[in-house]
């Protein structure tokens, strides 16, 4: 029953432990210069331009990949991530990280083909191996027209296109997990149906707290590697038991309603008493 089930995962300090931009350039001793941009520009357009910046100080892409490989990650979320997906839940990540990193730190632990889909910035390598970092939404054009979230990704409008489309699928529900202020936006978009794990003592954990009756979605907290698998592993336990409930009473519903059109048919059929004249 657990195919009826979306589990969306934010990827920095929800699947790895850090946020991967800072770990490319703390690791490659570029903090400084980052530290001294940050406040010219969008984060996103930053990256792109660290990403120049190491190209031109002689780092390839297979520096950047090695570092990516030594990303602390909780074993357990490993774990919850592998049970999940043999449960049957389709898994799917939304995150403001970039194409390049997620895979390459998925392929590395063996996770990439445990998941469907992976909306987040688009990333490719110029004729100069430098890897370019663009917008997931193009903000240079338009605005996506979200005041909670970063003007190169609305996490929102991602989460509302994964519902439509889900939508025709049947009835499933959607469990969203996150840590950062980005991911508030679509926890506000999930319905009384769906779960949000937010992680506890961040960002979104405290944008929620103030305000708990704004997120329709049953709230489960969860503070690191080991109580993420245990909440999530018991919300699809619990999901999976209660479609199971209802399959059956269906069933049984839907066999009562038979017995009791048979009942009515054989009773109508029955042959009438005659009527004896003395």
């Amino acid at each position: 029953m657990a195919a009826a089930i979306v589990v969306v995962f934010d990827f920095d300090k929800t699947i790895i432990d850090v946020d991967s931009d800072n770990w490319v350039i703390d690791e490659l001793g570029f903090t400084d210069l980052f530290n001294q941009l940050l406040p010219t520009m969008p984060w996103n357009s930053l990256m792109d331009r660290m990403m120049k910046e190491l190209r031109s100080d002689g780092k390839t892409m297979e520096d950047i990949a090695e570092v990516l490989k030594r990303i602390p990650i909780h074993s357990q979320v490993i774990s919850a991530i592998k049970e999940a997906h043999d449960l049957g839940c389709e898994l799917r990540i939304v995150s403001d990280a970039n194409m390049f990193f997620i895979e390459t730190i998925l392929k590395h632990l063996g996770l990439k083909d445990c998941f469907t889909e992976i909306n987040t910035n688009p990333a490719s390598v110029d004729e100069e191996g430098r890897l370019r970092i663009s917008p997931h939404h193009d903000f240079t054009q338009s605005s996506h027209g979200c005041s909670l979230c970063p003007p190169n990704m609305c996490k929102g409008l991602i989460i509302e296109r994964i519902q439509a489309s889900i939508s025709k699928e049947g009835s499933k529900k959607i469990i969203y997990l996150g840590d950062g202020a980005g991911d508030y936006c679509p926890s506000l978009k999930l319905t009384e149906a769906d779960y949000v794990m937010p992680r506890k003592n961040f960002p979104v954990w405290a944008l929620i707290s103030k305000n708990p009756l704004l997120v329709k979605a049953e709230i489960h907290e969860w503070i690191d590697g080991g109580e993420m698998e245990r909440v999530l592993l018991q919300i699809i336990e619990r999901i999976s038991r209660e479609e199971l409930i209802s399959s059956n009473s269906a069933q049984l519903f839907s066999a009562d309603c038979k017995l009791q059109t048979t009942s009515i048919a054989s009773h109508g059929a029955s042959p009438q008493a005659l009527s004896v004249t003395q």
